[in-house]
């Protein structure tokens, strides 16, 4: 019983670190710090798939470890880095501003929490979802999702809008993981669904249209098609 309360206590901790760095990732306005903020949101979040496969004895959660450790923490981040020693490594100019962003993301943090949390009771679809960590990690996951779609729709840079696809996955896979641990599956669809090719593809686009009008504004080249 004491081994599964440090367990759990250490699922919190992992996850309150895992939404600050998401945070910090969705808002830093330098985009190597955002990356950097990435590979460590990501970091954790294969900390929790191992900790949750010891907690309820799931090993095929170490496989999804690893698989979040070199898609989400490695590979990902590594293509990042790659473009913006190309791009401009301050952020393009985002649709909302600095300070009223932070002043909106710590209160839709903060809101989304209390009320997934609180609330849970009317989405879970298992009683076990209902009981920490499980409660905790799902409240987290659609906060993390949120913030991620929060990113892809403010943001106009399109490191940043990668960065969102992430945060976007990554709570969707904690979702996965938290609600069905015990199927092997999951696994795989964690694999499966992985944004790779969906960020390199974006990434190479974005930096031959970079090479040709010098932008990474995603609102430039929309007006393109015009």
């Amino acid at each position: 019983m004491e081994a599964v309360i440090e367990h759990s206590d250490l699922v919190v901790g992992l996850m309150a670190l895992h939404l600050l760095l998401s945070m910090l990732a969705a808002q830093a306005q330098n985009l190597r710090v955002a990356t950097a903020a990435l590979v460590a949101q990501s970091t954790t979040l294969a900390a929790i798939f191992a900790t949750f496969g010891v907690l309820w004895e799931q090993p095929w959660l170490y496989g999804w470890c690893v698989t979040a450790l070199l898609t989400k923490a490695i590979f990902i981040p590594a293509l990042l880095f790659y473009y913006i020693r190309r791009f401009p490594e301050r952020e393009a100019l985002p649709i909302i501003g600095f300070r009223i962003s932070v002043l909106l993301i710590i209160t839709l943090v903060v809101i989304l929490y209390y009320i997934f949390y609180t609330y849970m009771y009317l989405i879970a679809p298992t009683k076990a979802a209902l009981v920490d960590p499980n409660r905790s990690s799902l409240a987290m996951a659609l906060v993390v999702f949120t913030l991620g779609a929060y990113v892809c729709a403010a943001r106009r840079d399109v490191v940043k809008i990668v960065i969102g696809m992430v945060l976007l996955e990554n709570g969707a896979h904690l979702a996965l993981v938290t609600l069905a641990p015990q199927l092997p599956e999951t696994t795989l669809l964690g694999i499966a669904s992985n944004v790779v090719i969906a960020a390199w593809l974006l990434l190479y686009l974005s930096g031959r249209v970079y090479e040709m009008l010098h932008t990474t504004d995603t609102t430039v080249l929309s007006r393109l098609k015009r």
